[in-house]
């Protein structure tokens, strides 16, 4: 049995288009593994995962390109004819255009009988439909008849199981083409595309199956994977029991710092996150307004009530880390704190509003990490959030370029870069949209700083730890959650030695 892995259980190693297919150039030229062999591999991984997807399916059609993405479909749909199945091929574009490996494998399943005939529409008693229309390369958008098709394969109610990658989705920066595919399963073959993971891939991935084809494990070790990809299962081993003759100033002091007129909610729930992720002492610098309420609400938190830039220095000077920016506002009072924030040498995580005087007012530095949702990582750049959207990490390693530090990218595929690596998160759920949801991140990664952890270990490791709160939270359902509600999970998730 070949390396077929699920989602759970992916590699951690992701791809762009042009490093996949020139893993498949080793594997085929200096291995001497033929082009049809890995072909016809990836058929059967396939043919098997579409077995999964729909036990006991009787009929099929296969909707194929001119491409090695249709050799592929035409291998999936001989292998369906030998098995009994009602099949037919849709074959999109001119098929004088097949060739080498693709032709082969067509014409092969044109001899034993099976059915090929232009696209026109799809048979009602189709049970799945397989999408072998476009492979990795596709570079614009796609129009013509070509839309037409895949928004019929769309409008059919039978599930789709996509080869490669789901048509139309770009595989490097995980947008759509103007259409794509929306399978429910995706057979991924030699590498993972980094695209599969972030943006509208998710959307239009459905769940992943991976398969080597069975290449020998050296035709990897020349390529050095552009992305990453990171999950609470890996980041948690980094958290040891802790020594029973520990005390509080072991586990550091985070100074968290915002809560304008109005916004007392957004600091406390940063403030509230830290204190649940480890940190030993939290304190809380906002309005003078608020302070009294938040220590109340949460008597653990030391809240200082600070109008002046002048009132953070003694705060500063107790704190081995600082948070800044939920509900910080973009008024003279945040401008301010901020200011004093960042003439410390303190290690220091900024959000929201801090983000947004950044943009304004750009400098750069090593010392922070910065954690802009899409809106803000637009600012920062001086583009749209649509812009940033179309190439997640693209705009993730602009900010880092030109601001430096850490950066974290909040999104579907959360996405962190450093000076030297691209990492991808793949916690997290959908219901995570929702308000006060980067206050509680950022809570969570100023504590693990203040713990300790390297800049890139505390994002890395605040980035899983928070989305696999939300995902604890979801198994009641991902619509109506808030933020708080990830506060009690995160609890159980840093003590890996109970939490079973």
């Amino acid at each position: 049995m070949r390396n077929r892995q699920q989602t759970d259980t992916l590699p951690t190693a992701l791809y762009r288009a042009e490093q996949v297919r020139e893993l498949d150039r080793i594997a085929i030229q200096d291995f001497n593994i033929p082009g049809r062999t890995l072909m016809e591999r990836a058929g059967e991984a396939a043919f098997e995962l579409l077995n999964r997807v729909r036990p006991g399916v009787k009929d099929i059609t296969v909707v194929c390109g001119v491409g090695n993405n249709g050799g592929d479909g035409y291998v999936v749909a001989q292998l369906a004819l030998e098995s009994g199945m009602a099949c037919r091929v849709l074959q999109l574009g001119d098929p004088s255009k097949i060739s080498g490996d693709a032709l082969t494998c067509a014409e092969a399943y044109a001899e034993a009988g099976g059915e090929v005939r232009a696209f026109d529409q799809i048979q009602e008693s189709t049970e799945l439909v397989v999408d072998g229309v476009f492979g990795t390369g596709l570079e614009r958008e796609v129009e013509g008849s070509w839309r037409d098709a895949l928004a019929a394969i769309n409008a059919h109610p039978a599930p789709v199981v996509a080869l490669d990658i789901p048509s139309g989705l770009h595989s490097d920066t995980g947008q759509v083409l103007g259409i794509a595919v929306d399978a429910v399963a995706t057979a991924s073959f030699i590498g993972l595309k980094q695209g599969l993971f972030t943006g509208h891939g998710p959307d239009c991935c459905g769940s992943i199956v991976f398969d080597d084809l069975d290449v020998p494990s050296e035709i990897y070790k020349g390529i050095t994977p552009s992305v990453r990809r990171i999950d609470w299962a890996r980041e948690r081993t980094r958290l040891k029991p802790r020594k029973r003759s520990a005390h509080k100033g072991d586990f550091g002091h985070l100074l968290v710092v915002g809560g304008d007129h109005g916004y007392a909610g957004a600091v406390r729930m940063a403030a509230e996150a830290a204190a649940r992720s480890g940190a030993g002492l939290v304190s809380v610098a906002t309005r003078n307004a608020h302070a009294a309420a938040i220590s109340v609400a949460r008597p653990e938190l030391m809240c200082r009530g600070v109008e002046t830039a002048d009132a953070l220095a003694p705060l500063l000077a107790q704190a081995t880390a600082v948070a800044i920016g939920p509900g910080l506002g973009q008024g003279d009072w945040g401008q301010q704190l901020l200011g004093r924030v960042l003439e410390s040498t303190l290690p220091i995580v900024l959000d929201a509003d801090a983000l947004n005087l950044l943009a304004v007012d750009p400098e750069q530095s090593n010392n922070w990490i910065l954690t802009p949702h899409p809106g803000e990582a637009g600012r920062m750049l001086g583009i749209a959030s649509a812009q940033v959207q179309e190439d997640r990490f693209d705009a993730a390693q602009q900010i880092q370029q030109k601001f430096g530090g850490t950066v974290l990218l909040k999104g579907t595929g959360t996405l962190i870069v450093t000076g030297n690596q691209t990492l991808l998160c793949t916690d997290g759920n959908p219901g995570m949209a929702s308000g006060g949801m980067g206050d509680v991140l950022t809570g969570v990664i100023g504590a693990l700083l203040a713990q300790g952890f390297s800049q890139v270990d505390a994002t890395t490791m605040g980035a899983c730890l928070h989305g696999a709160a939300a995902d604890r939270v979801a198994l009641v359902g991902e619509r109506g959650m808030l933020a708080t509600d990830l506060i009690p999970q995160l609890r159980k998730l840093v003590n890996p030695e109970v939490d079973r």
